[in-house]
């Protein structure tokens, strides 16, 4: 081997370490880096005639598991949609209280029956017949109170949809941009190992929205398609719509037109789901969120202050009413109207005519609330029927269980105590798995040990390139001597 030929050698031995320990340093470096994929060099010996012509950098390699980075993605979108779900489902219960929360819906009938059980005591003391008219003015309030803090999170879970509508559009349009780069620099020779680490956070955001798979291409680009056959990038990014509603109500639904739908390139995915096939992640919590969890639980609520209604208007529970007469509890000062429950709720009210701020006369809840004149003070028949109207069991409206009013109450309360176990359940499970895809990709991933000692190997290689073009070095000298 000739002398020029040895250093020809050391030196692309010295210009491959000098990669290889730049590519370690990044790996080190990058080792908690949220998307990076381990890198490592490829080496190649070059032959020139019938001697060897030493080392070249062929390529960086950056290693991710397909399948694994897959079913982490899918992970990724049903860990956001139950963290979603979990969330508002625990607020909803909060709000509307448990069954032992003082200012819950059961502990407020219960304050209406024992101020009606101490009317009976002494049904001549406008004080106890005034208490009765505060306790069921406090358990209306109570109802539309629980009706507001139930729109407020529709109206939470509307937002959100814009809000993850608005993500998916910006990240689809980064990974279009993305792919352009890594092709560019792809035919350049160049290494994309940087844009492709940005490319993975990117898609990884999606991931949340909505459960995606990656379609890999020849040129280095990904196409990008829902789990369900929404495309979501091919040739360029789909633009999806989503119109937020500024005020939503107990009566507004998707069905009629009322609330927003997800719209591709202007056209609705699907009118009866809104979000079509894109559910699964986040952006479907939120739609089942707002047009059936808390739906169920408003109808529920409208249940409840319907079977109140029809309980005090009931003339077998007071005969001084006729049938089209309003009873203690109105809808907004009228009659019960069985086709018009959707938010009733939100709207029921004491009766004016027993309240004294209103000019009424509590006074009516002993004599009857038509009665022609002022009854006997002592008679206790009509608060008896009060009493035993709520304890009776009924159901007055389509679909609803025969009941009593704390027992529906309880129903109604433990349902969504059961709602809520059910949906923590499901995120317990589905966080575990989430956990343990994460945990075997970042095995894969960088391992600071094994690169140090990489890193100890780069340094004698280094060390020994450098040892021959001194020995060369030193040759010549010698040579220029003689």
């Amino acid at each position: 081997m000739s002398m020029s030929s040895a250093l020809n050698n050391a030196v692309t031995g010295l210009t491959a370490n000098a990669r290889m320990a730049e590519v370690v340093s990044s790996n080190l470096s990058n080792a908690l880096t949220e998307g990076y994929g381990r890198r490592s060099v490829e080496l190649s010996s070059v032959q020139v005639g019938d001697r060897g012509g030493g080392v070249r950098v062929d390529a960086v390699n950056r290693f991710v598991d397909a399948g694994l980075l897959a079913d982490r993605r899918l992970a990724d979108a049903a860990l956001s949609g139950q963290e979603r779900s979990a969330d508002m489902v625990l607020r909803l219960q909060q709000a509307l209280g448990g069954a032992d929360d003082a200012a819950g819906l059961g502990a407020r009938l219960a304050e209406v029956e024992r101020a009606l059980i101490s009317a009976s005591g002494d049904p001549a003391s406008e004080t106890r017949l005034s208490l009765v008219v505060s306790r069921m003015q406090d358990l209306t309030l109570t109802l539309q109170s629980n009706t507001r803090s139930i729109q407020s999170l529709r109206q939470e879970a509307d937002t959100s949809i814009a809000r993850d509508i608005e993500v998916l559009n910006t990240a689809l349009q980064q990974v279009d941009l993305l792919n352009k780069d890594i092709l560019r620099i792809n035919g350049s020779g160049d290494d994309p190992s940087a844009l492709l680490d940005a490319r993975q956070r990117a898609v990884d955001q999606i991931a949340g929205i909505v459960p995606l798979r990656e379609v890999m291409r020849d040129n280095g680009t990904v196409g990008l398609i829902s789990q369900t056959g929404t495309t979501l990038l091919a040739s360029q990014p789909a633009q999806f719509g989503f119109e937020r509603t500024a005020t939503i109500t107990a009566d507004m639904t998707l069905a009629s037109g009322a609330l927003g739908a997800i719209t591709l390139d202007g056209q609705p995915l699907d009118l009866t789901t809104g979000i079509g096939r894109l559910d699964g992640g986040s952006l479907g919590a939120a739609f089942a969120l707002r047009d059936q969890t808390l739906v169920e639980a408003q109808a529920g609520l409208d249940e409840i202050a319907a079977d109140l209604v029809a309980r005090f208007q009931d003339p077998a529970n007071d005969p001084t009413l006729a049938p089209a007469d309003i009873g203690l509890l109105t809808d907004q000062g009228g009659l019960l109207d069985l086709g018009d429950i959707p938010g009733l709720a939100g709207r029921i009210a004491v009766n004016p005519a027993i309240v004294s701020e209103l000019g009424g006369e509590p006074s009516l809840l002993r004599d009857g609330l038509n009665a022609a004149g002022p009854g006997p003070a002592g008679n206790t028949a009509q608060i008896n029927n009060w009493i035993a109207a709520l304890s009776a069991a009924r159901a007055d409206t389509l679909g609803a269980e025969i009941r009593s009013a704390s027992g529906r109450i309880g129903a109604f309360t433990s349902d969504i105590g059961a709602t809520r176990i059910a949906v923590e359940d499901k995120l317990s499970f589905t966080n575990a798995r989430w956990e343990t895809l994460r945990e075997a990709e970042l095995a894969d991933g960088v391992d600071t040990d094994v690169e140090l000692q990489s890193l100890l190997r780069i340094e004698q290689a280094y060390a020994a390139n450098a040892k021959v073009i001194q020995t060369v070095d030193f040759m010549m000298q010698r040579l220029m001597e003689i």
